[in-house]
Parts: structure tokens; sequence; C-alpha cells
């Protein structure tokens, strides 16, 4: 089980990353706009620069949902390794199973 202190850090961050999404977006269309003028580009260079940090989604880290790993994590399913396992042996997931040769 992974310390409750990361598990609401990365709660925060995505929080934080929903709260920035649009003005960051809009700051970077700025930034690689070829018609905006040199100050317009500089302005919204420090805009983006002004935000916080933990409001980039470079800064999350996919967790288990079940345990909170981040190691290890499966996209497909949300799992990490050890609890894909636990769900593989008992039948949760369809199409696969354990390989034996």
């Amino acid at each position: 089980m992974a310390k409750t202190s990361m598990i609401n850090r990365e709660e925060k961050r995505a929080a934080l990353n929903l709260k920035f999404h649009e003005k960051r977006l809009e700051l970077k269309k700025i930034v690689r706009s070829l018609f905006a003028s040199d100050q317009e580009r500089e302005q919204a260079e420090l805009s983006l620069q002004a935000l916080p940090r933990d409001s980039s989604r470079t800064r999350q880290r996919s967790r288990c949902r079940l345990c909170g790993r981040s190691r290890s994590y499966n996209r497909l399913t949300g799992l990490c390794r050890i609890h894909m396992r636990h769900a593989v042996m008992n039948g949760f997931v369809p199409g696969m199973h354990k390989a034996s040769w």
C-alpha cells in the first residue's frame, strides 16, 4: 500500500491540472503562434512559468486503483502487476490466464 501522503499529493496534482488546463493550453497556443508579436509571446511565457508547477500533466504519476502503487502500472486495467495477477488468477480479466508450457 502506498503512503497516504503520496496518494494525496497525486490527487492534489490532478485537481490543479484540471483547474489550470484550459489556461495552460491558451498560453501554449500563444507561445507557438506565428502571428503573435514578440511581446505577446514573452508575456505568455512568463504567465506560463507563473502557473503552479504541479498543474502540469507531466508531474502526475499513474497509480494502481486498489493500492496506490506507482511502479509496474498497467494502463489497460489501471492496476499494478500484483493486483493484476490476482485479478487474472481469479478470472476477473476475460481472455487472460496464467501462462504455462
